[in-house]
């Protein structure tokens, strides 16, 4: 057959435009979901993906935790993946205003969001814009030993004076009221964000960690003259510990409470404990006129800003927050579903969870070191430690931790 030169033309641009309209559907993932449940439960979700629309490829570039750090900064300048995984928060607001994330306003709108991811709405929400959809978050509150409080005569309290009457009670009895080790100084920042939440609030606390509020306010002091108060029913030794060594004092008997997020649920029973004896209860209320907010890391996708095909990353992310996608998802991860009408397995612990933060309509917190700036998080948790050692230093940490705040704003 002997083609004219109008169809060697033809020939010719579909032979050019045939690649690009094979790739034109194709969606690049980047993610550091390299552990062994985050990929499983991301393999499953690709290819469910996949399985619903046939005409997409998700094709995944999977990154180590700490190299992703980097790599993010580099690939949302450079060369930007169709969706990226990150965190919410303080740690995404960076990213939206270097205007790397693209606003998914119309993904919450479209799909129904703001009702049923509503209890992290405010963590994925800066200026009255949503910049990516949130999929899975833990809980954290108080682990307790049944059996101590069963031998001390005490019931679980859900407001602060009695929590504290419970305190003296175990002291009585020779027990830390509560345990943490504050070694690596995570673990004690968890106490000042309830601290914090209870006391003032979480519009508050979220001002206060972006570095809004001067560290030297009297609100700031007022959280700090709570904490004190709980500084004498807490493990002396908490310095020299690591949190693994706190779940050994509740496992032992030797203190009652501990502060902790539900990934110590495992280390509590593998070290002895049963569902019979190891409780969960939420941070007790310490101002009652302030709405209850719960302090939940919450995992996010999001759409880079140079997305080349932010249309089919829009419905990934519809895909993502869907009630059985996430129920699916989290069944893999061990962890929660942040849509209302996801369910959760038998598991008590993820149950007390998916409750808490469901009707936590005060707002999630991310955790200190996620919603306060990396320079803050540092000094501020070594405060929060010296504070514990030293509460008669407190003047001087806060106007170190103010000075910290100034530089960072400059």
């Amino acid at each position: 057959m002997v083609l004219s030169n109008k169809g060697l033309l033809l020939a010719a641009l579909l032979a050019t435009t045939a690649p690009a309209f094979a790739q034109a559907r194709e969606l690049v993932f980047n993610t550091d979901a390299s552990d062994p449940a985050p990929k499983a439960a991301f393999e499953q979700l690709i290819a469910d993906f996949e399985a619903e629309y046939p005409d997409i490829t998700v094709k995944v570039n999977i990154f180590d935790h700490e190299g992703y750090k980097t790599a993010i900064r580099n690939f949302l300048t450079a060369d930007a993946p169709d969706l990226a995984n990150w965190y919410a928060g303080n740690r995404m607001a960076p990213f939206v205003a270097a205007n790397q994330f693209m606003d998914v306003s119309d993904v919450w709108e479209e799909n129904g969001l703001n009702d049923s991811l509503h209890s992290a709405a405010s963590a994925m929400t800066i200026d009255g814009k949503q910049w990516g959809v949130p999929y899975t978050y833990y809980q954290w509150g108080i682990y307790y030993n049944k059996d101590v409080y069963a031998k001390v005569g005490v019931e679980p309290a859900d407001n602060w004076e009695d929590f504290l009457a419970n305190c003296q009670k175990f002291k009585d009895a020779g027990i830390d009221c509560v345990t943490t080790g504050s070694k690596a100084l995570w673990p004690i920042a968890g106490i000042f964000d309830y601290m914090s939440l209870r006391t003032n609030g979480y519009d508050w606390h979220m001002q206060l960690t972006r570095g809004e509020i001067p560290w030297t306010d009297d609100k700031v002091k007022a959280v700090f003259a709570e904490w004190e108060k709980l500084l004498p029913y807490t493990s002396p030794n908490h310095a020299a510990i690591d949190w693994q060594d706190a779940v050994s004092n509740i496992v032992q008997g030797k203190a009652a409470n501990y502060v902790m997020g539900n990934f110590a649920v495992a280390p509590f029973l593998d070290g002895g404990m049963t569902e019979e004896n190891l409780g969960f209860m939420p941070f007790p209320t310490i101002n009652a006129d302030i709405p209850r907010a719960e302090e939940a890391p919450t995992d996010t996708v999001h759409i880079p800003a140079g997305a080349k095909n932010p249309e089919d990353a829009k419905l990934f992310l519809a895909f993502l927050a869907r009630p059985d996608v996430q129920t699916k998802m989290n069944q893999t991860l061990g962890q929660l579903p942040i849509n209302a009408e996801s369910s959760v397995g038998d598991d008590p612990y993820l149950q007390a969870g998916f409750d808490l933060l469901s009707t936590a309509d005060g707002g999630i917190a991310q955790f200190f070191d996620r919603d306060a700036s990396p320079e803050m998080a540092k000094v501020g948790m070594e405060g929060f430690q010296e504070f514990m050692v030293r509460p008669e230093r407190l003047d001087g940490i806060l106007e170190r931790l103010e000075r910290t705040r100034q530089r960072a704003a400059r």
